[in-house]
C-alpha cells in the first residue's frame, strides 16, 4: 500500500530582506498580500516568484553535514517543519491563517554560487527550494500550522508561449504569433502562465523549456518561429536537445494540413516532443501560420494532456477535452 504524503507541517521562521540578493532576515510576522507577496520584502510584485519556500527538515540534515546555516541564509521567505516541498507538484495550494498560496516553481537555477556553495560544494535551495505567488491575503506567524492541498486534477491545463526570434528580442519587430498562441490558447480555457521572446539559436530555447518543464511543470508549452531553413533557425534542435520523448504525430499532422494551404509548408522542420510531464509543439513564425496551426490541432490534445498529466488512462478515452473543458 502506498505511504500517503503528509500534508501539514507547522512554519518555523519568516525571513525578508529589503534588498534582492541579499540574505534574509527573520520577523516576528509576515503579512502576505494577494498579488504582490510579503510586505517589506524586496521579492515581493506582480510575478509568479512572490514567496520562497524550504523545509526545515532539508536544512536540519544539511547542517548536521556541518553547513552552519541559519533562517534565512538560503535567501528563503518561509522555513516550514515537517513538509518535503520539492515533492510536492506545482499548483498546490497552501494555507495558513487567512493566507493562501499557490505553488508555482521547483527549484531554480542558481546563476552566481552563494557563500554556502563555496563553502559546502552544493547549495540545496536550487535543488529543495519552491516558489508560490500569494492568492488571498493574510498573516503567518512562526508556529502557525501550513496546511498543502494537492492540484485538483481536472484543473485547467497551464501552458507557456515563447516566440523565437531575433528582432523580436532586440526589440526591432512587434511580436503578434506570441499573441495570436496566447489569445488562442486561452479561448480554449488554458492557463497561460508565461510568454516569452527569445533570440533564435539553440542555448536560450533549451534552457527556457527546461526550467518551464522542469520547474514550472506547465502542460504545453508552444513555439513559434525558428523552423525554417536559415542557419539561425534552431528550433528543432533546441526542442530535440531537451526532449525525453517524441510525439511526432503532432508535427506531421501540422505539415499536413498546412500543405493543403501553402506548398511551402513542407519547408518547414517543426518537431512535438515531450518532457516530464510537458508537451513541446514547434510552430511556425507568422501569425497567420500560428492561427491555422493551433486551429488544426487544439481539439485533438486535450485528452493526450490528460493522459500525460495521469488523470486519464490511454483505454479509457471519452470525449477529448480542451483546457480542462468539454
Amino acid at each position: 500500500m502506498e505511504e500517503k504524503k503528509n500534508l501539514t507541517g507547522i512554519v518555523r521562521a519568516i525571513c525578508i530582506s529589503s534588498l534582492r540578493g541579499v540574505e534574509k532576515r527573520r520577523v516576528r510576522e509576515g503579512h502576505f498580500i494577494a498579488g504582490f507577496g510579503i510586505e517589506g520584502d524586496a521579492h515581493g510584485g506582480n510575478w509568479h516568484r512572490q514567496v520562497s519556500l524550504l523545509s526545515y527538515d532539508k536544512i536540519k540534515a544539511f547542517n548536521e553535514r556541518g553547513a552552519k546555516v541559519e533562517d534565512g541564509d538560503f535567501g528563503e521567505n518561509l522555513v516550514v517543519e515537517g513538509l518535503d516541498f520539492s515533492g510536492l507538484p506545482v499548483g498546490t495550494q497552501l494555507y495558513a491563517g487567512e493566507a493562501v498560496l499557490e505553488m508555482t516553481q521547483i527549484g531554480k537555477e542558481c546563476h552566481s554560487h552563494c557563500a554556502i556553495y563555496h563553502r559546502m560544494g552544493e547549495c540545496i535551495m536550487p535543488r529543495e527550494g519552491v516558489f508560490a505567488q500569494v492568492l488571498r491575503e493574510g498573516w503567518i506567524r512562526p508556529g502557525d500550522e501550513l496546511r498543502a492541498e494537492l492540484p485538483a486534477p481536472n484543473r485547467p491545463f497551464t501552458a507557456a508561449v515563447i516566440t523565437v526570434s531575433d528582432k523580436g528580442a532586440r526589440g526591432e519587430r512587434v511580436d503578434e504569433s506570441g499573441p495570436a498562441a496566447k489569445d488562442m490558447l486561452e479561448a480554449a480555457g488554458y492557463r497561460v502562465v508565461e510568454s516569452l521572446v527569445l533570440p533564435d539559436g539553440q542555448e536560450p530555447l533549451s534552457s527556457q523549456l527546461i526550467r518551464l518543464a522542469d520547474g514550472r511543470q506547465v502542460d504545453l508549452v508552444v513555439t513559434s518561429g525558428g523552423t525554417g531553413f536559415s542557419p539561425r533557425d534552431q528550433t528543432p534542435e533546441a526542442t530535440m536537445a531537451v526532449a525525453e520523448r517524441v510525439a511526432p504525430g503532432i508535427a506531421e499532422f501540422i505539415r499536413m494540413k498546412s500543405v493543403e494551404v501553402t506548398e511551402g509548408a513542407m519547408l518547414g522542420r517543426g518537431v512535438s516532443v515531450i518532457r516530464k510531464g510537458t508537451l513541446i509543439v514547434n510552430l511556425p513564425g507568422s501569425p497567420k501560420a500560428v492561427r491555422e496551426s493551433l486551429g488544426f490541432i487544439l481539439d485533438a490534445l486535450g485528452h493526450g494532456l490528460k493522459v500525460l498529466r495521469g488523470s486519464v488512462s490511454e483505454c479509457g478515452r471519452q470525449e477529448a477535452d480542451i483546457g480542462g473543458r468539454k
